[in-house]
């Protein structure tokens, strides 16, 4: 059966600012979990970026199969999110959720590994500095003007089947 995971965010992700820099301190989490409670308990995947301008760059992708507040911002994570906020002096920290529905309480986590592996290859491919570890290794191919496929005007024809299967 399939799974339609739903997108929850961009949600702000609160900051001390110091005199040298950013950085998410316990009570920002704190903070952060107030106003997001009604995910805390949640599942699926989530994407830590920075909105600057007019996009967003993602930063780190990770997964919660139990819940997203105990995973979200564990200290490993958290110390990729400060680097991440280190590279960036202006920006706004933010999180995305890709929510996993529930059938009879218990979330697919097959589904939401094959999820964030495929959040990391598009992570990747909007930013090649990534954070993540693991599912980095980039693919050797690309299809020109669609996906990897170097820089330039995509063709007339790369356009059509980029829209067709549904990539812009």
């Amino acid at each position: 059966m399939a799974t339609t995971f739903s997108v929850y965010g961009p949600r702000e992700v609160p900051v001390h600012q110091g005199a040298a820099g950013r950085t998410i301190t316990d009570d920002n989490v704190k903070e952060f979990w107030r106003t997001n409670n009604a995910i805390a308990t949640r599942c699926g995947c989530y994407v830590f970026g920075i909105r600057a301008g007019k996009g967003w760059t993602p930063a780190y992708v990770g997964k919660a199969t139990k819940s997203f507040r105990p995973e979200t911002f564990a200290h490993h994570k958290l110390t990729r999110y400060q680097q991440f906020l280190a590279d960036y002096q202006k920006g706004t920290p933010v999180l995305f959720f890709i929510l996993s529905p529930t059938r009879k309480g218990v979330p697919n986590a097959g589904h939401i590994t094959e999820l964030e592996a495929f959040l990391i290859q598009t992570g990747l491919a909007a930013n090649p500095g990534l954070l993540n570890v693991k599912g980095t290794k980039a693919e050797e191919w690309g299809i020109a003007g669609v996906l990897r496929g170097g820089k330039g005007k995509p063709s007339q024809s790369a356009r059509a089947f980029k829209k067709m299967m549904k990539l812009e």
